[in-house]
């Protein structure tokens, strides 16, 4: 396990501490699920983003074969 030192405000390691001691684990391993946390929120945001810019690409594609369903189940154009 790689050491890591970092300097953070007075205020923020009183908050970590109180944090850490109401869930009964040591400030280290509050601070590490910390940055794990974080570490999940973005790239689940990064997998939001992809699937998003993903989706928009195959859009208009999506709509043209619902619309060529819609013709061959009722046999008419769905209404926009």
């Amino acid at each position: 396990m790689t050491t890591l030192s970092i300097r953070l405000p007075d205020t923020l390691v009183k908050e970590v501490d109180a944090k850490a001691k109401l869930l009964h684990v040591p400030r280290a391993e509050y601070v590490r699920l910390a940055i794990s946390r974080m570490n999940s929120e973005v790239s689940a945001e990064e997998r939001r983003k992809r699937l998003r810019a993903l989706s928009e690409c195959v859009r208009k594609e999506s709509l043209r074969v619902c619309a060529e369903f819609d013709l061959v189940e009722y046999g008419r154009a769905k209404a926009k």
